[in-house]
């Protein structure tokens, strides 16, 4: 089946064609105009596919795929599965990037198991479940999202109106502003990143925080559902520096026995995770769609 697979991110949108496997991707800035970046990336896409599946940032109303994404303020209730369908004359299925990111790592991601957490921290923090070899949906589609898991009661405020939540300190721009705030003159992770490979010490602290918050977050989650991989993703989990205090957190927060063999590692398939999840919507329905 060839499958025009779309991933829609706060910061880029990426696209690309599933046809037995995984074709050229072809990303663009999310821009100030998210529609008119998709169908700008799409339409030179769009020959000879027969569906379209699709990841976006949450939260959304699933499955009818109006979306709303923290991270998109252009996007407030906007009918994007509909939308595309309209114009590209074949069926949508549309689900949280990360769950697909999730669905990606379970299908083709080689993890050997039918519980798994996936992850994506980036401009975002989000997540998706896998629990007996089928995607947990929850019931608006939102299930897995640790992002909004408090990790830090009474902390900064997310974008979400709560205080204290993992995105609030994980996600890409609050690590940033942590650091700005101390004298750090980066003005993106990617700034910040290089900085801390170079030793800087405000900057190695903020991804240490960060990690430290993730660790409780995927404890939490771990605990609550007996998982046996933690797969994570996005642009800041390839920051080195974030991974020493992830897996102490982790390992001061998870100690109950049945989590012992608990695997927490950087997602196998990289940033084209989220990719092969939105094709297996269609590819793989009865593991992974069950919205119609």
């Amino acid at each position: 089946m060839k499958v025009l697979a779309v991933d829609i991110g706060g910061t880029k949108i990426a696209a690309a064609v599933w046809d037995g496997a995984l074709g050229e991707v072809h990303r663009t800035p999310t821009g100030s105009d998210p529609w008119g970046s998709v169908t700008t990336l799409l339409d030179p896409l769009k020959d000879g596919i027969e569906a379209i599946g699709v990841g976006c940032g949450g939260p959304m109303s699933w499955p009818a795929g109006e979306v709303s994404p923290l991270n998109i303020p252009a996007w407030r209730g906007f009918p994007l599965r509909s939308e595309l369908a309209a114009r590209y004359g074949v069926p949508v299925r549309l689900h949280n990037d990360a769950v697909c990111m999730t669905i990606g790592e379970h299908w083709q991601g080689g993890w050997g198991t039918e519980d798994l957490m996936g992850m994506v921290v980036s401009t975002g923090v989000g997540g998706g479940l896998v629990s007996g070899g089928r995607v947990l949906n929850g019931a608006g589609g939102n299930a897995g999202h640790v992002g909004h898991v408090v990790v830090e009661a009474g902390g900064p405020l997310c974008p979400c109106g709560a205080r204290g939540c993992l995105e609030a300190i994980a996600r890409g721009p609050a690590i940033v502003a942590w650091a700005a705030k101390r004298g750090c003159s980066a003005t993106t992770g990617v700034e910040l990143a290089a900085l801390a490979s170079q030793g800087n010490a405000v900057a190695l602290q903020a991804f240490a925080r960060a990690g430290r918050a993730i660790g409780i977050g995927v404890g939490n989650a771990a605990v609550l559902l007996d998982l046996e991989v933690v797969a994570i993703g996005g642009g800041i989990s390839q920051v080195p520096s974030l991974w020493p205090t992830l897996r102490l957190s982790l390992r001061a927060h998870a100690q109950i026995d049945y989590l012992k063999d608990l695997r927490v590692e950087p997602a196998a398939l990289g940033q084209e995770a989220g990719l092969i999840g939105a094709a297996a919507l269609f590819v793989d329905p009865d593991r992974y769609w069950t919205g119609d």
